[in-house]
């Protein structure tokens, strides 16, 4: 055992009387996606489970974690480096407290398996995508056999949302409807490292979000890698239309705000369209990944769309909620680019008027067929069209944002959005379309207005990437969230089966406003 801990938990039963056990600490480094980050939140929920307390580096400065969980992407060129980095940095922290365990997860760890221990032998565990639940028992047997363990499957063990979670969040929750997926994009190695994709039933995912509700949570974010093909497992193409509108029959218990993403923009239809502007509690706001509004990249990405078909959605999008904002992923330089392709990714985004967008540099990853293709573009040439882009949106979502100036907004308080919040005087959270905003608050009001809180307030100004609003709040609403946070409580859910929430009284299950599946299952 490291000798720095001194928290101690009782003697277990049949152990001595005054024998004390010290409790070990924990700390999780997240990299990646959403979909990383609510895999963290069960890493968390299986580490708390096992007996692990978080570590508090605000609360004890300078004491170092019993075991470090890097949880990885593998989906950037500098994911290996970032990883292998951190490694090499925590290597001499671990000689110095030889009781010390790490633990290397997610889809860096499923795509480079055994080599992760070679390359760094100080590892203790690796595990993959796939067995997320195993980590506690690797943890243990780590320990009892003082060599390291490594174990990763080729397929899903458990659906993760059958593990216990610890919440990030006392006021917005992730829910996982699927994982994996089936896509087969040539830049893309997710499909080699999640899997096919595998849908939970409907009743399970509502048993989920009814659970979160119960604890005061007010939003929820319904997550997969292509959330709107959901429903092809068990045959029901109109499944995820029906699943926001059974989502909306929550509102009267609490659900206040409904996200989802990502969805493919070959599978989108209009029945999500009509059920996003239909019910109440889910935002209107599209993340709707781009990628290239060329249609010969396109092809080559093999991105089954083409750039009339992406703006036809749009425009869908915006005739039946016109307040609606957009948002996207785009990847400049792919093998084969040409300054036309270019022009016409330019031509796509002009036309479909982002309010934000991630933005990225082609990069080459080793087992994806892209990395092998001809006309790989040298990297001056990225570089300035990269430069290009960003200079294009930052335009546009500027122009967007400033459309907002002298609007009220309802706005979901939010810790840790804002960066100046402290120097400025102001708070920070997010408006129901997704976009950020940091509003002034009075010393009275920043010491009554906690996260999780509702507030509306008036826009004063615009920037490209949030808006500021420096008047006076024009309410505040404490709320169940707003609550647990200022109580310092953590949102834990049990794992979720099939329709049977697991905390509080199971509530009756709601029945769709359209179709049977989400009732059926």
């Amino acid at each position: 055992m490291t000798t720095l801990p001194d928290t101690q938990l009782p003697a277990a039963e049949g152990q001595p009387d005054g024998e004390v056990q010290p409790v070990r600490t924990y700390e999780v480094r997240t990299y990646g996606c959403q979909m990383n980050v609510h895999d963290s939140e069960r890493i968390s929920g299986l580490l708390d489970g096992a007996g692990y307390v978080r570590l508090d580096p605000a609360a004890e400065p300078g004491r170092v974690p019993d075991v470090v969980v890097f949880n990885t992407c593998a989906v950037r060129e500098n994911a290996d480096n970032r990883l292998y980095g951190n490694l090499g940095h925590l290597r001499p922290v671990k000689d110095k407290n030889p009781g010390m365990q790490i633990a290397v997860g997610g889809c860096l760890a499923q795509k480079d398996q055994g080599d992760i221990v070679k390359k760094a032998p100080w590892v203790d565990v690796v595990f993959g995508t796939h067995n997320i639940g195993s980590l506690p028992v690797l943890l243990e047997r780590a320990r009892h056999n003082e060599s390291a363990q490594v174990e990763l499957l080729e397929s899903l063990e458990v659906f993760p949302s059958t593990l216990p979670t610890r919440r990030e969040s006392t006021y917005s929750g992730w829910v996982s409807i699927s994982v994996g997926c089936n896509n087969t994009c040539t830049f893309c190695i997710v499909p080699s490292l999640r899997g096919k994709e595998k849908d939970r039933r409907p009743g399970e995912i509502l048993a989920e979000v009814e659970a979160l509700v119960a604890e005061g949570v007010l939003e929820v974010t319904l997550l997969g890698q292509n959330v709107n093909t959901y429903g092809v497992e068990f045959g029901d193409r109109l499944a995820f239309g029906k699943l926001l509108r059974a989502c909306g029959q929550l509102q009267d218990r609490g659900l206040e705000r409904v996200r989802f993403t990502s969805p493919h923009p070959a599978a989108f239809t209009d029945d999500v369209i009509e059920a996003m502007a239909e019910t109440a509690n889910v935002c209107h706001q599209l993340h709707m990944p781009l990628q290239s509004g060329s249609d010969a990249v396109l092809r080559a990405m093999k991105r089954s769309y083409r750039s009339d078909r992406y703006l036809s959605i749009i425009e869908n999008v915006r005739a039946a909620m016109p307040d609606a904002a957009i948002t996207t992923d785009i990847i400049v330089g792919f093998p084969g680019e040409t300054d036309a392709d270019f022009e016409e990714t330019l031509r796509v985004v002009r036309e479909s008027r982002f309010s934000s967008a991630f933005t990225f540099q082609y990069s080459k990853r080793p087992g994806t067929p892209a990395a092998t293709m001809d006309g790989q573009v040298p990297k001056q040439v990225v570089q300035e069209r990269y430069e290009r882009l960003v200079a294009t949106l930052e335009d546009i979502t500027w122009a967007e944002n400033k459309k907002q100036v002298g609007r009220e907004l309802e706005v979901l308080v939010a810790v840790g959005e804002g960066r100046k919040d402290e120097a400025t005087g102001r708070m920070s959270g997010r408006a129901r379309d997704g976009r950020l905003v940091h509003f002034a608050v009075t010393p009275e009001q920043a010491a009554a207005v906690r996260p999780g809180d509702v507030v509306h307030t008036e826009v004063s100004y615009a920037a490209p990437h949030h808006l500021n609003a420096d008047g006076p709040l024009l309410s505040h609403r404490r709320t169940r969230a707003g609550d647990a946070y200022e109580a310092g409580r953590a949102v834990r859910t049990a794992g979720v089966m099939l329709g049977l929430p697991t905390i509080g009284k199971p509530p009756t299950q709601p029945t769709p406003t359209t179709g049977s599946a989400c009732s059926t299952c």
